[in-house]
This record gives C-alpha cells, structure tokens and sequence, in this order.
C-alpha cells in the first residue's frame, strides 16, 4: 500500500516502521464509545443525558489532543487535530 512515496510518510509508524492506519482504541477512545453507546442505546433525557454528553466530549478532546501531540505518525496526528478541531468549533457554537 504505501512505499516509501507520500503515502508511506503518511502512514508509517515512526516507532515500528510498520504501516499505521487505526489502532486499537486507548482509554479515552473507550471512555467515549461507552458514553457514546449509552446515549444512543438508551436515549436518557435531562442531566442524564448531559452528563453522558459532557463525559462523551471530555474523553474525545483528551484523545485528540493525545493524537495530536503523540501521534504515531502523520495521519494518526491530522486525524487527532481535525477530532479536536470539530469538537471546538461544536462547542463554540453551541
């Protein structure tokens, strides 16, 4: 898939020389999805539902700004930094 070209600069781990696409989900990853699957699987209302809410974007932006400071290569900290960017221009605007 990727050689030594652009793509290979893009996706290679820059600790293993492997190519990195996605890796298993770290903590902050899991505590979203959690909050994430609690929100859409039982569809609380109230303060309920904005804590999930707040527990939800809290774990996301700890795991973007982790991506995009410690990213294993260049892809996984773009990736980081469009999450966060999101998740700050959706809090803005709220």
């Amino acid at each position: 898939m990727a050689g030594s070209g652009v793509l290979g600069w893009l996706f290679r781990n820059r600790q293993t020389g492997d190519i990195t696409v996605a890796q298993r989900p770290n903590g902050p990853l899991l505590v979203f999805l959690v909050a994430w699957a609690l929100r859409i699987g039982f569809a609380p209302s109230g303060s309920v539902d904005d804590g999930l809410a707040v527990v939800a974007t809290g774990a996301l932006v700890i795991w973007a700004v982790d991506e995009l400071v410690r990213g294993v290569n260049p892809w996984r900290r773009i990736l980081g930094g469009a999450v966060l960017t999101v998740q700050v221009v959706g809090l803005v605007s709220a």
